[in-house]
């Protein structure tokens, strides 16, 4: 099969033929119909992540159609049409039977502890645990997307930010993640400030749903504007890019005793201020994806038109532009999702 491989972190990755993957006895191989190009891509080609091993395959939010099964899985056939999340759980560990498949002890996650979804095909784990099947009417395009950014934020909105009509949530960085999180929250009749350097992202965020936005460029402290816009602060905060700036920016964001949700992966750990979590009583909340046994209302609302994810995707690349579109994310993580298509 062909797909994109590095073999020094931050060094040019390359497009080339490698062996087919295999099912493990508990899993599956994925014929890859679209997938993800996501800034947590460009983190793990940097080095950022420890369990990735040289060379590498990245590549973590993927849809496509069953190509072949392991012997011991039961739920899932050649030809069916599926997505998963980033964290493939083990589905036997105690947070497994917690129900808390995305801290799983024993996960495994394509493009980081194994070869990933940047290839013709994929190998993924414990496919009984962590497949989710598709409609025929959702696109592998926008499935993809589900994998990663937009599960990730519908929990982080939902479930970790609780968020509820009439709040006002900000959103640091309005990337894939971060539109998704405006979007989602838009929907759940949140008050949304979008904040972003790019006047690009901020258009977009306004189409999605976001009642103010800041351009984090044009002022000094775009904290103290979501402070300004929403009366004293919001609701709710995620820090849906990741960097020192916008995680400390959005605990500043925040009103007393106001939620501040962690999206956005950090190279290195912050400063957070501390004393304003304290003495406004905050919430410090983390976010790591979404087990496929709660993608079932998320899913609901994309089939009943009241969440776009397909309206995220605003390019698709075949796969040999794939290297020199993750290494451009470094500078510029850009609006809306690109999507490849490894068979372009």
């Amino acid at each position: 099969m062909r797909a994109v491989v590095f073999e020094r972190y931050g060094e040019p990755a390359e497009v080339r033929d490698v062996p087919d993957p295999e099912p493990a006895p508990h899993g599956v191989v994925v014929r890859v119909g679209a997938t993800g190009l996501c800034r947590s891509d460009w983190h793990g080609w940097q080095g950022h992540d420890p369990d990735i091993a040289l060379p590498h395959v990245p590549g973590h939010e993927l849809a496509g159609t069953v190509e072949a099964v392991g012997g011991l899985v039961t739920r899932w056939r050649p030809g069916d049409r599926v997505t998963v999340p980033f964290v493939c759980a083990c589905g036997r560990c105690a947070s497994c039977a917690a129900g808390d498949q995305q801290v799983c002890e024993r996960q495994t996650q394509p493009g980081f502890t194994h070869w990933g979804s940047f290839a013709q095909y994929v190998a993924l784990d414990h496919a009984d645990v962590n497949l989710v099947a598709v409609a025929d009417e959702l696109s592998f395009a926008t499935a993809a997307s589900l994998g990663c950014r937009f599960a990730t934020a519908y929990r982080a909105v939902v479930a970790r930010g609780r968020v509820a009509p009439g709040e006002w949530v900000a959103v640091h960085g309005c990337g894939g993640v971060g539109l998704s999180a405006v979007m989602i929250a838009a929907a759940a009749g949140a008050r949304v400030v979008a904040v972003d350097l790019s006047p690009g992202a901020l258009d977009l965020a306004r189409t999605f749903g976001a009642a103010r936005c800041v351009d984090a460029s044009a002022v000094r402290d775009p904290a103290a504007a979501v402070r300004d816009l929403t009366g004293g602060g919001a609701h709710l905060s995620l820090d849906a890019l990741g960097s020192p700036v916008t995680c400390a920016a959005s605990v500043d964001s925040l009103r007393r005793r106001g939620r501040h949700v962690q999206v956005g992966l950090l190279p290195v750990d912050p400063a957070v201020p501390m004393a304003r979590v304290i003495g406004l009583e905050l919430e410090l909340l983390g976010s790591h994806g979404m087990p496929a046994h709660a993608y079932p209302p998320m899913l609901e609302s994309v089939r009943a038109g009241v969440l776009r994810p397909d309206l995220l995707v605003t390019s698709t690349i075949p796969l040999d532009e794939a290297p020199d579109a993750l290494a451009a994310m470094g500078g510029s993580p850009g609006a809306g999702v690109t999507v490849i298509d490894p068979w372009r």
